[in-house]
């Protein structure tokens, strides 16, 4: 059995505001071949899982907000904002399903936030993820503005 309750949530939270990612996992799946990954993903404000798509192999990926508040982004292939979902229990609003081949991103909106994240496996780093040439990577130069840009086209801000 796998609890998942306040201490764990907080010490992956502490684990991310120390982190210079300012983003940290904590991993259920303990094999790369598990059919299913399961996850913890805690992020900051000022971090973000850059635009990237599961296709070749097709991969289902959901996300479910624990705590926080976060932003889930949705691109076309040229990186066109085409929707956007806010995470926010305050807002009866908990997760989203995101189907194989769809540009997303997550944001954080509110420092301590933690997703429960569930993804078709196995688990390639080699292909797990494309990530979208139009978008700078996570920490690159450019980044924050990157972030700033899109809160501002979604007409919200980090808290």
């Amino acid at each position: 059995m796998i609890k998942i309750n306040k201490v764990l949530l907080d010490q992956v939270t502490q684990e991310a505001r120390s982190s210079d990612r300012k983003r940290k996992n904590y991993n259920f799946h303990t094999e790369f071949s598990d059919p299913m990954n399961r996850m913890l993903n805690a992020f900051e404000p000022g971090t973000y899982l850059c635009p990237h798509k599961h296709e070749n192999p097709d991969k289902r990926e959901v996300f479910l907000l624990l705590k926080g508040r976060i932003a889930v982004v949705f691109y076309d292939d040229e990186g066109a904002i085409t929707g956007h979902v806010i995470l926010d229990p305050k807002e009866e609003s908990y997760g989203v399903e995101i189907e194989p081949g769809v540009w997303h991103s997550i944001i954080a909106l509110e420092t301590g936030s933690v997703i429960y994240e569930l993804k078709d496996g196995p688990y390639s780093p080699t292909d797990d993820k494309h990530f979208a040439a139009w978008a700078p990577k996570e920490g690159d130069p450019g980044a924050l503005e990157y972030i700033e840009k899109i809160l501002a086209e979604l007409n919200t801000r980090t808290l």
